[in-house]
């Protein structure tokens, strides 16, 4: 495997396995610790800050998708090169799965310790609000569209430089804000995956929703985006050229 590549694929591994452990990993420590948790809003900001430190620690290496979704979405907006789209996909998944294992090990370490659905995502029943499966569809297909429309904005010819890592992190922040309640939050199929291997056969069967939804919404974003912004210099995914953080 070309050297480039492998470093592209360490840090697409990486930078999914900070948002899997550090997002899913507040929500399952620190959400309803016994006195005073962190709640909703903590756990916003955390899977935000995931995203935000590891724009900047890794995401001139590999573009910082961390996020099936994402690197789908900047494909659509001929952002990202073909020859990268599967393999980043691969690197994701794995890397959140590896995260989701070792919360399990760390949380299975405490005595008398109850899963309860492992920060996994649902629809229905699983819903944490019970909001229908329609009202999930719709919630995720729009919030990651417009997640992929401030990470492209955000990083197109115009934009400051150097900056897109903030916005595109208070971006998830403010998505999970929103949606903790409808789907505990997806925008990211990688993310639902990993918890649901853990959570139980009931959160697998619905994770073919947080593929589709996300991937969609991320798609017609970055179809739209070719009409709105310049296109990119180049079809790549390195990051941070010129400041910019794709």
């Amino acid at each position: 495997m070309h050297n480039d590549m492998q470093k592209r694929l360490a840090a697409e591994f990486f930078g999914t396995f900070w948002l899997v452990f550090g997002g899913c990993g507040a929500a399952v420590f620190a959400a309803a610790f016994p006195q005073l948790g962190i709640g909703f809003t903590g756990v916003s900001f955390a899977f935000g800050l995931t995203v935000l430190t590891m724009a900047y620690a890794v995401g001139h290496i590999s573009g910082g998708h961390f996020n099936p979704a994402v690197t789908l979405g900047l494909w659509a907006a001929g952002r990202c090169a073909n020859k990268h789209v599967l393999p980043y996909v691969v690197a994701q998944v794995v890397g959140a799965v590896v995260a989701a294992g070792m919360l399990w090990l760390i949380a299975s370490g405490k005595p008398g310790w109850v899963p309860a659905g492992f920060a996994s995502n649902g629809y229905g029943e699983l819903s944490p609000g019970k909001y229908s499966m329609m009202a999930c569809l719709v919630a995720e297909l729009v919030l990651t569209f417009f997640f992929l429309m401030i990470i492209i904005g955000t990083t197109s010819k115009g934009a400051a430089t150097g900056f897109a890592g903030i916005p595109i992190g208070l971006a998830l922040t403010l998505i999970h804000l929103i949606s903790i309640p409808i789907t505990n939050t997806s925008v990211n199929p990688a993310r639902s995956t990993a918890p649901a291997l853990f959570g139980g056969a009931e959160y697998v069967a619905q994770l073919w929703l947080f593929w589709l939804a996300p991937i969609a919404g991320a798609m017609l974003a970055g179809i739209l985006a070719k009409m709105i912004y310049e296109p990119a210099d180049a079809v790549d995914t390195t990051v941070m050229e010129e400041g910019r953080v794709v």
